[in-house]
């Protein structure tokens, strides 16, 4: 019997295929690993709805991670919420690292200050509003 070149060229996509997706189903388990490895108490890490804080403690038993959000508040969250660990290196384009400053007997804490903004609104920010939030109903708009 012979094979059509049709079916050949299906077979070998077909093979193409899975081998495709044994490779990138590797792929995530080694990331996976990696990111495990990372997650160590004293990292910093980004919550998969945003939120960066800093790994305190993790229990494999409970499948928990306590994350330090601000100095002296601890949450307790799932680990799979951490999402990535955050470089030292300041990725964050929102915030740049002012100095340190040290109380007591903790570690010196960097002092993290907003970047100064080309004073243009950013996406969703209302004009004409003062620090209250009330906005001014006398302020000139473009869209009218």
């Amino acid at each position: 019997m012979q094979s059509s070149p049709t079916t050949i060229i299906m077979l070998v996509l077909a093979l193409g295929l899975v081998f495709l997706m044994f490779r990138n189903s590797r792929k995530r388990k080694q990331q996976q690993e990696t990111m495990t490895t990372k997650m160590v108490p004293g990292a910093r890490v980004m919550l998969s709805f945003g939120l960066y804080g800093t790994i305190v403690s993790v229990n494999d038993e409970k499948v928990t991670a306590d994350v330090e959000i601000a100095p002296g508040t601890v949450v307790t969250v799932h680990r799979q919420t951490l999402s990535r660990v955050v470089d030292d290196n300041g990725d964050d384009a929102a915030t740049a690292v002012v100095g340190t400053t040290a109380t007591g007997d903790e570690e010196p804490r960097p002092v993290i200050a907003p970047v100064e903004t080309t004073g243009e609104p950013e996406f969703g920010e209302r004009l004409g509003s003062d620090t209250t939030g009330v906005v001014d109903p006398d302020a000139k708009r473009d869209d009218r």
